[in-house]
């Protein structure tokens, strides 16, 4: 637990960066990040470092990831099918199974020392979600979610044609969070065609140009999603 408690929250926007050269980058933050805490550890609070906060928003070219608990032949594509479609594949350390990124689609990747906030992994996961949800309300959509699945999903509750919006995967280590959400914006659904997305196969896809009949203002849908994650977990979000 923090002696020393830090809610300010730094903001990056990485722009579209190939999914290894985020993981790499998210990595070399987390580590960061635990190494200060355990140094801390040994410091009476009068001489601890504040841990850092971080926000990334990044779009990623084409690519399937698999988590920890995720089945390869959850992944339709082989290698040629892969490089047909301009698709990378990597196996990776979070929890959840297969997902799909690429243009069109906002990834976050919330990197915070919950002793800042609270030690509630299931809360943190709530509250991710719930930023979504009162996104998309500004949009007169009413999202929620699906017992027993993680994500933000559309008519959740009749469920005659359940749908996601947005994924969830995260990973945490001494309170240390990483990976986070991805958000359909304007995304190409045909790419989750070569995937059972999140092992589940009796579900749809959607994203929010198709329920809008539009594309959307990505910038905008940044803004709102700030503003939400600021509220709900009471940061200071600088950039």
């Amino acid at each position: 637990m923090n002696e020393n408690i830090n809610k300010t929250v730094e903001f990056r926007d990485l722009g579209r960066m190939d999914y290894q050269e985020a993981w790499d980058y998210q990595e070399k933050i987390f580590a960061e990040i635990v190494s200060l805490k355990i140094q801390n550890r040994n410091l009476p609070p009068a001489q601890q470092a504040l841990t850092p906060n971080y926000l990334l928003f990044v779009e990623h070219p084409h690519v399937y990831t698999l988590g920890k608990s995720g089945k390869p032949e959850n992944l339709l594509l082989d290698e040629k099918g892969l490089e047909a479609h301009q698709a990378s594949y990597y196996k990776i350390n979070r929890g959840g199974d297969i997902t799909y990124h690429g243009p069109g689609q906002l990834v976050g990747y919330p990197i915070l020392d919950l002793d800042n906030f609270f030690t509630d992994i299931h809360k943190y996961l709530r509250f991710l979600e719930e930023a979504v949800i009162r996104t998309l309300a500004e949009y007169d959509i009413e999202a929620g979610r699906i017992d027993g699945l993680t994500g933000v999903w559309l008519d959740h509750i009749v469920q005659k044609n359940p749908r996601k919006i947005c994924a969830m995967g995260v990973k945490s280590s001494r309170w240390v969070t990483m990976h986070g959400f991805a958000f359909n914006l304007n995304a190409d659904l045909n790419y989750f065609g070569h995937i059972i997305p999140c092992g589940i196969d009796d579900k749809a896809v959607t994203s929010l140009h198709l329920e809008l009949g539009k594309a959307v203002d990505e910038n905008l849908v940044k803004a709102q999603m700030k503003k939400h994650l600021a509220e709900l977990f009471e940061m200071n979000l600088i950039e």
